[in-house]
């Protein structure tokens, strides 16, 4: 077997200056060596050529890769990192030699390998297709149940009040409201209210129900006649000189020769004692007592001066309060009104509430 020559040797090869096959195409240096023979060569050196080869070999299969294309075709190369845009990216095949392809030219399974570049997935990441279900997964809302408070144990209307604070505040204002309320439909009715406020008391709504269905006892009122007025002086003297049934009603002083009263004198009428007013007794539940009740029955009360019929009457009002005999009724609202009672030789102003009459007289005062 002839022997190579010198610079056909693989350290000729490899250390030749400026030979680019030397680095990529270190398979091709690989079978070339095997075809040398390696007894002519020391062991020592054999080992650092055969070490150096590997080497080489294993960077150029590190940074080569194969890409498969769209169109079917593959490629073999290093991709250039530091020429990745939005258009594509540059691989080298060979020395010198250098070609862009475009990221719509990569196939799917080798742009998901290139997304696994934190450099290079904001470019690819765009030409990669999502499939539907990878689209559902994303889009897959998996709500969290939140956290529920135990619902109480269910109970009775009563026994729920009972257990809280507020539910015994609420019925203690109920079981007020309902004595109240016996109050007030003891004024209606004409009831006593210690009577009524004690069945509410006990009898809670059913109580004042029953005041409430019972009518209301009013009492009568002795209707008596009105003295007859005394004649005046003019109608007795009418009266008298009236002519009767088989008298001549002829005057005497018509007659020829009758004597005429010799003076004049005044005449003086007596003075006539006028009749006391008939007592009117108003009670609640006849009449309603309101501002326009007492402004249409009691109008002369109101001026600070009272005449005609109105002039020595008083109001005489029986409430729960008590009884207040008034003269005169200063003022009046909606609701209530401002009677003036004479106590000793001072008058004082007395606030009575509508609600709060019973009943009321209209009298004379010496009555």
């Amino acid at each position: 077997m002839a022997l190579p020559s010198p610079l056909s040797t693989p350290q000729n090869i490899i250390s030749a200056p400026g030979n680019p096959s030397a680095m990529a195409k270190p398979l091709r240096v690989f079978l070339l060596f095997r075809a040398v023979p390696v007894r002519q060569y020391p062991p020592v050196r054999k080992v650092w050529v055969i070490s150096l080869l590997l080497v080489c070999f294993g960077m150029s299969l590190a940074n080569a890769a194969t890409y498969s294309l769209t169109t079917g075709e593959t490629v073999v190369g290093e991709l250039l990192l530091s020429s990745a845009n939005d258009v594509g990216i540059q691989i080298k095949l060979g020395d010198g030699e250098y070609k862009r392809f475009p990221w719509s030219s990569f196939s799917q399974e080798d742009l998901k390998k290139l997304s696994s570049t934190a450099k290079l997935q904001p470019f690819v990441e765009p030409f990669i297709e999502v499939t539907q279900e990878e689209r559902l997964k994303k889009t897959d809302v998996n709500p969290v149940p939140p956290d529920r408070l135990d619902l109480p144990a269910k109970k009775s209307l009563f026994a729920a009040m009972f257990s809280s604070g507020l539910g015994i505040a609420i019925l203690l204002l109920l079981y007020a409201a309902n004595i109240y309320a016996g109050y007030e439909i003891s004024i209606y009715r004409v009831k006593p209210a210690l009577l009524v406020c004690g069945v509410a008391a006990v009898l809670p709504l059913i109580g004042p129900l029953i005041f409430l269905a019972m009518p209301t006892k009013v009492q009568p009122v002795d209707e008596q006649p009105a003295p007859e007025s005394a004649p005046t002086e003019g109608e007795a003297i009418a009266a008298a000189g009236a002519p009767t049934e088989g008298q001549d009603d002829t005057n005497p002083m018509r007659a020829e020769g009758a004597a005429h009263p010799t003076s004049l004198h005044i005449s003086h009428e007596a003075p006539q004692k006028k009749a006391a007013p008939k007592e009117a007794v108003f009670q609640r539940g006849q009449f309603t007592f309101n501002r326009r009740f007492f402004e249409t029955r009691f109008s002369g009360f109101f001026g600070a001066v009272r005449r005609d019929a109105d002039k020595d009457t008083v109001l005489v009002f029986k409430t729960a309060k008590g009884e207040f005999v008034g003269e005169r009724i200063t003022r009046v609202s909606a609701n209530d009104l401002h009677l003036e009672v004479r106590k000793g030789q001072a008058l004082e102003e007395v606030t009575i509430a509508f609600n709060e009459v019973q009943e009321i007289r209209h009298k004379h005062k010496s009555a």
